[in-house]
């Protein structure tokens, strides 16, 4: 039970590495889009989306290497646990 604890505390690092900045770069984003619209009194809802898209896209798009390195890792640990999680 303790090796499928393990595997499971890894899978959730590996899930919070992996989305915790881009949810930061969408609040950072939007926070700004927001600013903007309130200085400049624009209420235009595709504006709000449009730049949280292309940030998270850029985003993805530059450290997404280093998140599939990340599950590829997770991947080969838990194969390579699966004798000692079939024993128990």
């Amino acid at each position: 039970m303790a090796e499928f604890e393990s595997l499971l505390r890894d899978a959730l690092l590996v899930t919070a590495l992996l989305t915790i900045p881009i949810l930061s770069v969408a609040t950072v984003v939007g926070a700004l889009v927001a600013i903007l619209q309130a200085a400049t009194q624009i209420q235009e809802q595709t504006l709000t989306l449009l730049p949280k898209a292309i940030a998270v896209g850029l985003f993805a798009a530059l450290f997404g290497r280093f998140g599939l390195a990340l599950c590829e890792q997770l991947l080969l640990e838990a194969v390579a646990r699966i004798p000692q999680l079939v024993r128990g």
